[in-house]
């Protein structure tokens, strides 16, 4: 696995969008993450459509087509040093088809920020535009609007990368050892549901996958875990970092499960690793080669996340 193409960090006064690929954005925590934004002496812009509702899915942000067409112009604009995902949910999937790759591809490398349902995007990035995206916290999440330390490490990631090229995670190893490769995953969820999508990865050789979900339970984790395995789409990663898994039922339960179905693939797990659906989430940047230490809970970066 290659690394991906580096976007440039973010300066003081940088304009950044905020988007809605997925679900519908509370006003009341957009408006207090965009006062955060400006905190951080950005400039933040917000998409026409980031407040719509779909008037037949209410689970959706507008329209497949407006979410699409905000994202689109977002991401052209050259004005716009970043793509901030404003939250998840459900619905990148239904938009990322409508997307123009050529010319996303021609704006130019820049920053994408999201993580749930954004894996889509992600994914996307990755196989169409071979850019490293930031798997973190979002403009209108609780996690990231009332937590301080998800603030200073997507702070630090997006001006001052070369500060956090050690990641510790405060986890520890379901199975032990050190392994290299190119960070990539999300929601693991989102990645079984990519398979056979144009979009999707062969697999994850040679990569150090970061995973993590939310309100799945033991049985569907195994499922979703089963899947990748029997398509060999685990077939020579080089290790794996498990991330938060809220509301997915008795934490004892699922580290079984992911003692069983990982446990088997002989590469290092490190577990609790705090980026995902949790207080205080980490920024994890796909894309960028690094070294992860299921013991010592640590994943160092070769380089800064940006350039």
């Amino acid at each position: 696995m290659k690394e991906l193409v580096r976007p440039p960090r973010l300066a003081p006064g940088a304009r950044v969008a905020v988007v809605a690929p997925s679900g519908p954005v509370p006003e009341e925590r957009l408006q207090t993450g965009l006062d955060v934004l400006r905190g951080w002496d950005l400039d933040p812009v917000v998409a026409p459509h980031v407040l719509d509702r779909h008037g037949e899915f209410d689970y959706l942000a507008g329209t497949d087509a407006d979410r699409a067409a905000d994202f689109q112009a977002a991401w052209c604009d050259p004005s716009v040093a970043a793509v901030l995902c404003a939250r998840g949910g459900y619905g990148a999937q239904r938009m990322v088809d409508l997307l123009d790759w050529d010319a996303l591809r021609a704006a130019g490398p820049k920053v994408l920020v999201g993580f749930s349902d954004i894996t889509a995007l992600h994914e996307a990035f990755a196989t169409r535009l071979g850019l490293v995206t930031l798997h973190g916290p979002m403009a209108a999440g609780v996690d990231f609007i009332k937590n301080a330390r998800a603030q200073d490490h997507l702070k630090a990631t997006l001006f001052a990368p070369e500060t956090v090229r050690t990641i510790a995670s405060g986890g520890g190893a379901l199975v032990p050892g050190r392994a290299r490769g190119v960070t990539l995953g999300g929601c693991v969820s989102l990645l079984a549901a990519d398979l056979g999508t144009p979009y999707a990865r062969g697999g994850a050789r040679g990569g150090l996958l970061m995973i993590e979900d939310v309100g799945e339970e033991a049985y569907r984790l195994d499922r979703i875990l089963t899947q990748l395995l029997r398509a060999v789409w685990l077939d020579g990663v080089a290790g794996i970092a498990l991330g938060s898994w809220l509301d997915c039922g008795s934490y004892d339960k699922l580290r079984r499960v992911f003692a069983d179905r990982l446990g088997g693939l002989g590469v290092p797990v490190v577990e609790e690793f705090g980026f995902g659906h949790c207080e205080g989430a980490l920024t994890i940047p796909f894309g960028v080669r690094a070294e992860l230490d299921a013991e010592a809970g640590t994943l160092t970066l070769d380089a800064p996340a940006l350039r």
